[in-house]
Parts: C-alpha cells; structure tokens; sequence
C-alpha cells in the first residue's frame, strides 16, 4: 500500500488585540515559508482568527500581488483580520475541534502558526494537545503577540516596545503643552492608557522623564490599589510646587476592595471586565474636590495603531519571531510558544527562543513590584534598565503624499472550500 504523504502547508492566523508590528512578524513568516519551498508547500492565512479557520475562510499569499506584500511589515493593525473568540474545551465543544482537524486535512496543513496574546496561546495550547491526542500530523506554535507585555515566559512581546515609545512621546509633548498654558489655565491633564490587569503601558509614560520631577508626576498602575484621599494630595503637592499636574493611569486601576474604578458592567468574549473609561472619573474627582480646571485624554486605539512612532528594536524583534518559527516548526518545534531572550551587553540585544504553550496559557505577568518606586507612582532604576532598550530606534516607513503608504485592503482570493458550512461566530 502507498504510504500517505505527511501534510506540509502551512497556516497563519492573527488572534486578539492588533498592534503596529503583528504584520512584520506575518510578513516575516510567510517570507521564511516561501523560502524553505522544498520542505513546505502552499501558505495559507486564516480570515479573522481562529473564527475564519472553524469557517473554512482561507486564502493563498502568493495570490496577494508582490508590491502590496512588502507593505506589509510596515502597516498596522491585523491586515488579516483578528478575532476575540474562546474556543470550548474538547468536552464541551467536540464539534470545534473536529472541525479543525477536519479543515487541517482537507486543506494538507501540516504546520499551525497562531499570532497572539494570552489567551490565544491557550486556543494554540487546546489545538496542540488535541491535534496530539488524536494523533493527528500538525504542529502547533504559539506567536506572541501584545501590547500589554504581560505574557509568561518572554523579556518582551512584540507590540509592547512600539506602545511603549507611543506612550512616552505623548505624554512629553502633552506635558510641555500643559506646563506652558498652566499659569492661566489647565492645571491637570489625566491621559488613560490600557492595562486592565498589569501596569507595563502605564509604566512606560515614565521613559518622558529625564529630570526628578519631570511630568509624568502620577502613574497609576493596577498593580496598586487606588486611594482617592492620597491620590489627591499628591496632585495638590504637585500643583503647588510645579504649578500643575501630568497624571497617566492605567485603565484598570482598582480600589482596596478590588473593584474596577472605571468598571461599567459588562464583560468581553473572555469574560473580562469592560471597562468604561477612568480618566474622565479621575478628572471628575481632581475638579470637584481640588477644583483645578483639567483635561484628560484616553488614547486607546491610537496607542497600538501608531506605526509612525513604532520603535525598531520592537519591529525587529517582530520580524525575528516571524522567521524563528518556520526554522523552529522545521526542526521539531510543537506545542511552544516563541520567546524573545535577551543577551547580556549594552545595549541588549534580543534571540528567539520557546516555552512550552501550557506554561504560557492561562498565565498573567504583572509589573514587578521591584519596578514600582516613588510611593507607588513611579518607576525605579531598575524598571528604566528594562525599559530603555525596548523603544529604541525609530522603524522604516514608507511615505506617499506626505502620509504613511499603509496597506489598507487585502485583496483575499479564498480557497475553494471543501467542507459543509459551518458557522462559529
């Protein structure tokens, strides 16, 4: 009897929040794979996560035209569709993961890149143990992937650094604009930045310091408990003495009792918090309270899309993740996510590495308090050493008519499907 052969295409999806570097590291992937033609075969991208892959939306990269291709590490944003979907476990949902297998053999997939944060590295980590149990032929690796820098087992997620940059720039030109209007008019100025859970973004606004004293004076990380009494005083000593007051505080900052200052109610396809906004209730309580004219900011979206501010050291970290997992799918890699490690010397540099994806999954990393100084409104030295490296440099960018040259529609031609509908979403 003829020996079947193995399945060796290969599969890509894009899962979570996007940030301004997750498409040099789909970029890279799918340039690694096209490389290494003699041991792998077609590349294919799944629409929308994991949701385009239960639905059988697939496409072929080499249909997408060259020229648009190599934009491609230069565009924010998830070029190929994201998704925030929590995929049952086998016992409670079997009809999802035959499915997979299902979409896996009609389509040869050999090889399952899925680019994302925590809890898609728990989706790769449920597909990877149920592809093995069922003694299926597809390797499964985890990319990481977000801007909250809080996945186990990596100095660094790429996304992190760029956000990181963004933060800091901002806050140093909102700062010099504050203090030059302060004597006349706004005295505070509150920017909220995301971190429903750890404290990373936040921390970074301190990197616009250069001086002690220097704006941003309040960060409010989640990792402490919000105190409005003491959170006041400090912005009147602030005021006082330097004439006004840059504050930068993470979205989910908590009170003693662990309830979401910002908290409206109801909850995301994880079932997180979804939190409804805390600088305008910052800003409500500085006004009322201390009576200070002020303005706040939530800068949400901008800060992951903000590629023209995206740091290299990040991009190339996000490149390097790319082509380490085709080399390491190659060699034996399974069931792993890829990790960035970080050398010894100054400055730093950055090798990819892997951690088995159920050490990642279902795993947070909050900001070490030996990061948090300054009675719990500030960085030490040591959280400075971390951070510096990672916004270094400034990543290349094509211009046309004085704006970035962004992809902005993927043409998609899909692939034939071969299977029955079947509708996840």
């Amino acid at each position: 009897m003829k020996k079947k052969p193995l399945p060796v295409n290969v599969l890509y999806a894009q899962s979570g929040g996007v940030t301004s570097v997750i498409n040099a590291t789909a970029w890279a992937l799918i340039d690694e794979a096209r490389k290494k033609g003699g041991d792998l075969g077609e590349v294919y991208v799944g629409s929308d996560g994991i949701v385009g892959v239960l639905e059988e939306n697939l496409f072929d990269v080499k249909r997408i035209p060259e020229p648009v291709l190599a934009r491609l590490p230069y565009t924010p944003a998830g070029a190929f569709g994201s998704c925030r979907f929590k995929l049952g476990t086998p016992e409670k949902k079997p009809d999802e993961y035959e499915r997979l297998l299902a979409v896996f053999a009609a389509h040869q997939i050999g090889y399952f890149f899925y680019n994302g944060g925590g809890d898609s590295q728990d989706t790769a980590r449920k597909i990877a143990e149920y592809c093995k149990g069922r003694g299926h032929p597809v390797r499964v690796l985890g990319l990481p992937k977000t801007i909250d820098n809080d996945l186990y087992g990596t100095d660094f997620s790429p996304g992190y650094g760029s956000v990181a940059k963004y933060i800091a720039v901002s806050v140093l030109e909102a700062a010099l604009d504050v203090a030059s209007m302060s004597a006349t008019s706004t005295r505070v100025f509150i920017l909220e930045v995301m971190g429903r859970h750890s404290g990373w973004i936040a921390a970074a606004s301190a990197l616009a310091q250069k001086r002690v004293g220097d704006p941003p004076h309040l960060i409010l990380f989640p990792e402490r408990a919000f105190q409005a009494e003491d959170f006041l005083t400090r912005v009147r000593e602030s005021v006082e003495s330097r004439g006004f007051c840059v504050v930068v505080a993470s979205e989910g900052i908590r009170d003693r009792e662990g309830r979401f200052i910002s908290e409206s109610g109801g909850q995301d396809a994880f079932g997180h918090a979804q939190l409804g906004g805390v600088a305008p209730v910052l800003a409500q309580l500085v006004g009322t309270r201390l009576g200070y004219k002020n303005h706040w900011a939530v800068s949400d979206y901008l800060q992951r899309a903000a590629r023209h501010l995206a740091s290299r050291t990040d991009w190339e970290a996000a490149l390097a993740v790319g082509r380490g997992a085709v080399r390491k799918a190659l060699t034996g890699s399974d069931g792993v996510m890829l990790t960035l490690l970080r050398t010894a010397g100054s400055p730093p540099r950055f090798r990819v590495g892997e951690i088995a994806l159920d050490q990642v999954a279902n795993r947070e990393r909050p900001l070490p308090p030996e990061f948090i100084g300054a009675g719990g409104y500030g960085l030490t030295r040591e959280a400075r050493r971390y951070l510096l490296p990672l916004i270094q440099g400034e990543a290349p960018l094509p211009y046309a008519g004085g704006i970035p040259d962004y992809v902005r529609e993927l043409p998609r031609r899909w692939l034939r499907k071969r299977l029955p509908a079947f509708a996840a979403r």
